[in-house]
């Protein structure tokens, strides 16, 4: 079953292409996600990916997402927030969008004690 996925590209009043994609990226769709990214990336300026009408990305959405990390930026949601920073995608390609209504960069890495193995006496 295909869910719903909506991308438009538009340009703007610089020039710079964007493309924006309403709903959810998944396995489903992901083909069409990255045809529409692929048609929209140049080698002028990085393509814009606008996700902050996006509910739902999976794995196979960060695949595509992570292929073009050098030729694309961000814009997300806070509710992306946590699954850009953890897998890596925050530190190799520019995301905006993910602060507080302060404007404010939210802190979404994993704090150390997070990451250790609990001993055994």
């Amino acid at each position: 079953m295909t869910v719903s996925l909506s991308l438009t590209p538009v340009r703007r009043p610089d020039g710079s292409p964007v493309l924006e994609a309403v709903g959810e990226i998944d396995m489903s769709n992901v083909d069409a996600f990255a045809a529409a990214l692929d048609e929209g990336i140049t080698s002028a300026t990085p393509l814009i990916v606008d996700l902050s009408a996006v509910e739902y990305l999976d794995s196979a959405g960060l695949t595509v997402l992570f292929a073009r990390a050098e030729q694309i930026e961000l814009i997300a949601n806070p509710l992306l927030g946590p699954l850009l920073t953890i897998s890596g995608l925050t530190r190799i390609t520019q995301v905006h969008g993910l602060g507080s209504a302060a404007g404010e960069q939210q802190d979404w890495t994993i704090p150390p004690e997070a990451g250790t193995q609990p001993t055994c006496p």
